[in-house]
């Protein structure tokens, strides 16, 4: 189980002597199927709170999964709408060339009307379909050089802007399974969340505020970690650790890349932007978006990502520390570096 809490750098919340939750949280508890409380290596029982407290965290890891799907799902929905519309685009072009060209077919065909009747082969030219007659190399036969060419050109019209409506369609199924993707991911996120929110209000006054003091800070009442004198990789790197020591104190929001909110891919990503760098949307793609470091080598701007799955982002900052969005409920604030197990560093 991966835990968001941490450990004030003022000292250690201790979580011992908490009185016993009431019967309403060991109910609730029961019905959101949270795991049986655990020891500690001195053998000593996990109190009721602390079961819950490791409940709610593991609930706020899924959260997080989620919104980075969430985030991705959002990110091809927006880059599929711009296809689409690019397609479209295009196909009215192809459409509008296609209609040229039988303009001028028709005037052709009048012209011949007037004259006495009009030639078979130029009403397959106005045709919808002349594709199968116009495979045959007899029917190019019958047409002079220019209604030759003309011909020509609408078959390859013709043929262009059906491409043009397939690519479309093809590209209108993907949009629709993304925003199918979107949906799902909101609704799972949503469901994890109101969960976690259940489980947190069935605990007595005394012992949410324990919870919320051992595990939650709003970024603003902390002293500011000594940085010491860690440089940062390139001027770039400089201006988004200024741009993301400058977001911090404002709140989580799950789907949101500032300037007002932020989830932990969202904060990297908008102050990175801050710096003139354009990253993914997600902490998984945010991961391959730069040169991979090691840890020791670490200097600040650079991106940390943690769980095997690459579900969370921070920003180094310097001296141990980086600066992150942690999750619902919290702000952007500092923490150590180690906070919880680290995937990978890259440098942007």
């Amino acid at each position: 189980m991966v835990s968001h809490r941490r450990t004030s750098q003022h000292g250690q919340t201790t979580l011992a002597g908490v009185t016993v939750v009431s019967a309403a949280l060991a109910t609730a508890a029961a019905a959101l199927s949270a795991p049986p409380a655990s020891a500690d290596p001195a053998g000593r029982p996990a109190t009721a709170r602390e079961a819950a407290a490791a409940r709610v965290d593991s609930l706020y890891a899924q959260a997080e999964r989620a919104t980075e799907k969430y985030n991705g799902a959002q990110a091809r929905t927006k880059e599929l709408r711009h296809e689409v519309a690019a397609l479209q685009e295009r196909t009215a072009r192809a459409q509008e060339r296609v209609n040229r060209m039988r303009g001028r077919l028709g005037a052709l065909a009048a012209a011949q009307y007037r004259s006495g009747g009009v030639d078979p082969t130029v009403r397959l030219m106005l045709s919808e379909r002349p594709d199968t007659y116009l495979e045959k190399a007899s029917a190019l036969d019958r047409l002079g050089s220019r209604q030759a060419d003309e011909l020509r050109g609408l078959r390859a019209a013709t043929r262009s802007l059906e491409q043009q409506r397939r690519e479309t369609a093809q590209k209108l199924t993907e949009l629709e399974t993304s925003r199918e993707a979107v949906a799902r991911h909101k609704k799972d996120l949503q469901r994890r969340l109101a969960t976690a929110r259940r489980l947190l209000n069935a605990l007595p006054k005394g012992d949410r505020a324990a919870y919320d003091r051992a595990s939650r800070s709003d970024g603003h009442r902390e002293a500011v970690p000594d940085l010491g004198g860690a440089v940062p990789a390139s001027g770039r790197a400089a201006a988004a650790v200024a741009a993301v020591r400058a977001a911090v104190g404002r709140p989580y929001a799950w789907g949101s890349s500032g300037p007002s909110s932020f989830d932990c891919s969202g904060l990297t990503q908008w102050a990175y932007g801050r710096a003139g760098v354009s990253l993914p949307r997600t902490s998984q793609a945010q991961r391959g978006a730069g040169r991979q470091v090691p840890l020791g080598q670490a200097q600040p701007g650079d991106l940390v990502i943690y769980r095997s799955d690459a579900s969370h982002v921070g920003m180094y900052v310097g001296n141990g520390q980086v600066v992150h969005a942690p999750y619902p409920g919290a702000r952007v604030r500092y923490d150590p570096v180690g906070m919880m197990p680290i995937s990978s560093v890259t440098r942007p």
